[in-house]
């Protein structure tokens, strides 16, 4: 009877966990469901009521926000050119991460754990002590106010990041592994390739996604770094804020759309994100 009446317990308390976790997520996503439901709304509905009104009249929902915004060339390039920004300097640091944190955990050369104390300590650094310098230094070079610029800004600030999570994950990967692939001749990169990268995918996916989060996401240094022909989407919409404070029509849309793929990406990769940070954060 005691036996049982345990196993009743546990299920009603797993199952009070998981509708707990369901309320907390459904609040959450909250803000996200009220910023959809007003992108499909006229701007006359939004100013006489709430969001939440359109579910006792479903027929305030109309696609024409997202028709204007197709046709607004600011929104739509800016939205290009988040993408022309946010694929190129995920997939160099990811490239790049790989391959410094294959060397500095199996490669030896001279002074290899001093440059990786380097690079961690690079992980302090705030981007805002960088802006002015880097600011005056693409100026000279002709890189300052187009995307190629903006690009390397994120790659150089990305990098140490993604150096020290894909080291640490690379160094658990067994010894006795790579010997073995040695031993049948494999040379540096052909060991890289087919034994430590499709072991470090977790790792290599979760640092995808932060780097392409924190790009896309990205306002501060888009606004330094970028003028009216390269900005991406957070930089377009603060403009549109600023110079047409009533558009909510193209502002709520545009809002969503820079949002939901982010989102999008990260509940796609939650799994590995969770597993490859942890796994190469903690030794």
């Amino acid at each position: 009877m005691t036996g049982r009446l345990a196993w009743v317990m546990d299920k009603l308390n797993g199952t009070v966990v998981r509708a707990f976790l369901i309320v907390v997520g459904l609040f959450w996503l909250v803000p996200t469901i009220g910023l959809l439901i007003s992108s499909l709304r006229a701007p006359e509905d939004m100013s006489a009521s709430g969001w939440w009104t359109v579910f006792g009249e479903p027929s305030q929902l109309t696609f024409d926000s997202y028709r204007k915004l197709l046709e607004n060339g600011d929104i739509t390039g800016s939205l290009v050119n988040t993408v022309l920004i946010t694929v190129p300097a995920t997939i160099l640091v990811v490239v790049i991460g790989a391959l410094a944190g294959y060397a500095f955990a199996w490669m030896e050369f001279p002074g290899r754990d001093w440059w990786f104390l380097g690079v961690v300590g690079l992980l302090v650094v705030p981007v805002q002590v960088a802006l002015i310098p880097i600011a005056e230094l693409f100026g000279k070079i002709g890189l300052f106010g187009n995307i190629l610029g903006v690009i390397l800004f994120h790659v150089g600030f990305g990098l140490p990041f993604a150096v020290f999570l894909l080291r640490n994950f690379f160094a658990e990967i067994p010894r006795e592994l790579l010997e073995a692939a040695r031993l049948d001749g494999a040379g540096e990169l052909r060991l890289f390739a087919r034994v430590v990268m499709p072991l470090g995918g977790p790792a290599i996916a979760s640092l995808g996604i932060f780097q392409f989060l924190w790009v896309w996401n990205d306002m501060l240094v888009a606004l330094v770094f970028t003028n009216a022909d390269s900005q991406p989407i957070t930089v377009a919409l603060q403009t549109q804020v600023r110079q047409f404070g009533n558009n909510i029509d193209v502002l709520a849309p545009g809002a969503f759309i820079s949002m939901v793929i982010p989102l999008a990406v990260f509940f796609a990769f939650q799994r590995q994100f969770v597993s490859g940070v942890m796994a190469g954060a903690v030794k």
